[in-house]
């Protein structure tokens, strides 16, 4: 989130992606950044453990909100 937020703050548009254990620190540091209302996409958790197949699906899954961020911001 910090990256995002900063990058933002460069004026480049990015869109950051959080897992659902991590969505109310992503909040916090969005704020503590100086973007609160800093749009990010959140998915389910874990990422780690998941297998290449089950991975990509939730990145396709995930991809349509992650465009529409980058097209509003950019």
């Amino acid at each position: 989130m910090h990256d995002g937020v900063e990058l933002e703050k460069r004026g480049v548009a990015t869109a950051v992606i959080c897992t659902e254990p991590f969505e109310s620190s992503g909040r916090a540091m969005s704020k503590i950044g100086g973007i609160p209302d800093y749009p990010f996409v959140l998915i389910s958790h874990p990422l780690g453990s998941l297998d290449r197949e089950t991975l990509r699906s939730r990145a396709v899954q995930a991809a349509p909100e992650v465009l529409q961020i980058l097209s509003a911001r950019g």
